[in-house]
């Protein structure tokens, strides 16, 4: 049975053996120790050149629609201008008739001039030049539908104004061309019909030439009747019939003197006046209430608006595509002024033409409000043009106040719903290539992410993910989406909350393992996700193959990274590569980050420190890479070798290979990156526990570089040093060198100069104080008297409630601050402060020396 006083001196770093801790109390302590890790955005560059898809897009150049094209006024429809009716002019209500009769001269019909018979040596008349033009009207009549006549009976009728003409010529071409004698009944008989006001003109006995005039004349007013009736029809199959009164005033009065200022400007083309007249004219119809398909006489506006594309000016094309599109024009005529906005916004130097004007809203607009199925190829041209703009950082924040993202969102909720055919789909992810590289613009900016949750956009992002997963483009923009949204904790959240992104973005890997801008931006996302809670480990932990897929990223990026260093040939170029790191050392480090966050957990970190695998690339690594390469995946390494060191089992990989971890850990405390030392003592820390590894570190006066660590500044660095010396002080060899090091006095500065602020390394030092003086009543003077009062005055004044109160300053770490004192240091200070006087006590009863 063991003395009170034999308790009291039981080592701190071993519980007593009549008291077995539980699973529970292993877990915790361990969990205390543990920690995640955070690790830089990855970097995304901004594209040099202004294209559809960028010098890394995985679309062939045949397989995707151009960035680059000619446009001019000529490509744009006039037809768009006027509404086409559904269905084909009904012909006309009667059949023309030959009359068989003779015919006298009350019969008499004006008919049109007849040019003279084909002569090879005579160049045909204006007459015949205008005889033979194509007709717009009726259809051709083939010869059997043609009466025989008596050539007799029509020569009179086919003199009839022919001024030019000799009689023979006339009767000749008359009487050998029946099919010119049909139409000019037909036209006649139209004539009568169409012009019944005319009867007297028709009938009358005048001159032959007067009449001929007077035919010519009739024909004009045919043909304007035509067009009359054609535009009526038109007109009511928009259900607009005609005009009212104040339009026709308003139109005369306000709108006509525009369009004609703007001719004459288009003559002497000044830009600059008719950029103003193009912003009067606007706002003049917006004032009439005839903007969209309101304005009766739309067309006129849109043909003149077509022909001053060519001028060649951009500010001028932004202001008529402005108007163009204000007046709702579709098909051909939208896709050309969304080409036309798409060319301009090319330029970077024309982002300023942009910011003047407010072209983004109505572009916006154009996504909101068309069909986007229909007008696919327009969509692409509109969405690039606004992924171009959202480059722009003062454009960037006008979007999102214009609800770029609500109304992106929106339309990627209908793409995604759309049951489409195999070849729409393809013009469906052309769009979603821009639409998704807009979004991930306007996810930088920190405001963005509440309205990405309001939209419940995650969901629907991991949805995007997993239909276009063999779309290398769009599964690229979306993780990086997702990988900037991850950054913010309510999002972390959000995302986490979306349990199908696990299983989803491990087939994206799975598909993609070796894109790199992909791989990278996935394993952020992740490693964000499992830095929060045990619930996003636990998930990500249970879709099957996960971590085989982590470990395998592991070893073909290792294999990749080794080969990439064996081909520098000159440290000049080494260098270079310090400023930051390789895409592939970024995958290595997202990957090794990750994994230690996984680690937390504590079914996940024992499943871990127990796969050889995972244990032996994790150790390669940093045989490969020294700190001074990449500090960075050194130091992640190193974290996630000592989050699963706390696994300590017959089955853990770190047990069986704690040996060699240690002249790794060896080779890191010898190095000048302060970082890297604290991640080596951490490590030292939890393998110390073995024989072997103690050993190790006396063998090698590896104890020497910690003790020297407790004069470091750092506290992390001092807390974790004083751990090492704990459990080295469970040797009594070990003990005897750590004197002679000097080690309780550093021991001692460091409680005056931490214990205050920390409670936690107050607590440490305790413990390794004493471990080292365990052999106090022996050695008589282990402790000094100097370092004995100094130590029994910091513990008496530490142990005071109200100084422990005073020491913080952060109200809102005062609890937590109280706490660490009540739970933590108070035990032990009080346990190591009765232990020195009884070391006072036991120097009284020794008698004095002769």
């Amino acid at each position: 049975m063991h003395s009170s006083h034999d308790r009291k001196t039981d080592p701190f770093y071993k519980p007593p053996s009549s008291v077995q801790k539980t699973s529970a109390e292993i877990i915790n302590e361990a969990r205390n120790s543990l920690r995640t890790l955070r690790t830089q955005r990855p970097f995304t560059p901004r594209e040099d050149q202004r294209k559809l898809f960028g010098p890394l897009s995985s679309r062939t150049p045949d397989s995707r629609p151009p960035s680059a094209f000619s446009l001019h006024a000529t490509n744009f429809d006039s037809s768009d201008s006027r509404p086409v009716s559904g269905t084909r002019l009904s012909p006309l209500p009667h059949k023309p008739r030959i009359p068989l009769s003779s015919v006298t001269d009350d019969d008499i019909v004006p008919t049109i001039p007849q040019p003279p018979s084909y002569s090879p040596v005579q160049k045909p008349s204006v007459t015949r030049a205008r005889l033979l033009r194509p007709t717009s009207q009726g259809n051709l009549v083939t010869n059997s539908e043609i009466p025989q006549v008596e050539a007799g009976k029509i020569s009179e009728n086919t003199r009839l104004g022919t001024d030019c003409t000799s009689e023979e010529d006339s009767t000749s071409l008359s009487t050998n061309n029946p099919s010119i004698q049909l139409v000019q009944n037909v036209n006649v008989t139209a004539d009568r019909q169409r012009s019944p006001e005319t009867p007297s003109l028709l009938h009358s006995k005048k001159s032959r030439k007067d009449i001929g005039s007077k035919s010519r004349s009739l024909q004009c007013a045919s043909k304007t009747e035509d067009t009359v009736r054609m535009d009526k029809a038109a007109a009511e199959a928009t259900g607009n019939e005609s005009e009212t009164e104040w339009e026709t005033d308003y139109w005369n009065e306000n709108i006509s003197p525009i369009l004609k200022d703007l001719e004459a400007a288009e003559q002497d083309k000044n830009a600059e006046d008719l950029c103003s007249l193009c912003v009067k004219l606007q706002k003049t119809l917006e004032d009439g209430n005839m903007l969209g398909k309101r304005c009766k006489r739309r067309s006129i506006i849109l043909k003149t608006m077509y022909k001053l594309v060519d001028i060649g000016s951009d500010r001028l094309c932004l202001s008529l595509a402005k108007i163009i599109l204000a007046l709702k024009v579709s098909g051909k005529n939208l896709l050309n002024i969304c080409k036309l906005v798409f060319k301009i916004s090319r330029s970077k130097n024309n982002d300023r033409l942009f910011q003047n004007d407010d072209l983004m809203g109505v572009l916006l607009e154009v996504l909101q409000n068309e069909d986007a199925q229909a007008n696919s190829e327009a969509f692409l041209y509109c969405l690039g043009t606004i992924k171009f703009l959202s480059g722009n950082t003062a454009l960037l924040s006008d979007l999102l106040r214009k609800q770029a993202v609500e109304i992106l969102i929106e339309l990627m909720k209908q793409i995604i719903h759309f049951n489409t055919s195999l070849e729409m789909a393809s013009d469906m992810s052309h769009l979603l290539v821009q639409l998704t590289a807009t979004l991930r613009n306007l996810a930088d900016l920190s405001q963005s992410r509440l309205k990405f949750l309001a939209c419940n956009a995650l969901l629907d992002l991991c949805i995007l993910l997993e239909i276009y997963i063999n779309d290398k483009d769009i599964c690229t923009n979306v993780s990086r989406i997702l990988s900037k949204l991850s950054t913010y904790n309510d999002c972390c959240a959000a995302l986490a909350d979306c349990s199908r992104y696990y299983s989803v973005s491990l087939a994206v890997l799975n598909k993609h393992l070796k894109k790199q801008d992909l791989v990278v931006r996935i394993i952020f996302t992740l490693s964000n996700l499992t830095a929060k809670t045990n619930a996003a480990r636990d998930d990500f932990y249970k879709v099957k193959g996960s971590i085989k897929t982590i470990i395998n990223l592991l070893h073909i990026y290792c294999e990749l990274d080794i080969k990439i260093q064996k081909s520098k040939s000159t440290e000049k170029e080494k260098s270079q590569d310090l400023k930051k790191p390789s895409e592939v050392e970024d995958v290595l480090i997202k990957s090794v980050s990750l994994l230690a966050n996984l680690s937390v957990h504590p079914n996940v970190g024992k499943d871990l420190a127990a796969d050889q695998n995972c244990i032996s690339h994790l150790i390669r690594i940093l045989e490969y890479k020294s700190i001074d390469e990449c500090e960075e995946l050194v130091i992640n390494t190193v974290a996630t070798l000592s989050n699963l060191s706390f696994y300590e089992n017959y089955s853990s990989a770190i047990t069986k290979r704690r040996l060699e971890i240690s002249k790794l850990m060896f080779r890191l405390l010898l190095s000048n990156n302060m970082e890297g030392i604290l991640e080596a003592a951490r490590v030292f820390g939890n393998l110390s526990h073995y024989q072997d590894v103690r050993e190790f570190i006396v063998e090698n006066s590896v104890y020497k570089f910690l003790v020297t660590l407790l004069d470091s500044r750092h506290q992390n660095v001092c807390y974790f040093a004083c751990g090492v010396v704990t459990n080295l002080a469970s040797d009594r060899i070990s003990r005897i060198l750590l004197k002679e090091e000097g080690t309780i006095t550093r021991l001692v500065e460091c409680l005056r100069d931490f214990g205050p602020s920390d409670w936690q390394l107050a607590t440490v030092v305790c413990k390794a104080l004493w471990n080292v003086i365990e052999d106090i009543n022996e050695a008589g003077m282990f402790i000094g008297s100097e370092e004995t009062n100094t130590l029994l005055d910091l513990l008496a004044s530490f142990l005071d409630e109200q100084i422990a109160q005073d020491c913080c300053r952060d109200a809102d770490l005062l609890e937590y601050h109280k706490t660490c004192w009540e739970v933590e240091f108070k035990p032990v200070a009080a346990k190591l402060l009765d232990k020195i006087h009884s070391h006072h006590s036991y120097l009284e009863r020794l008698p004095e020396p002769f």
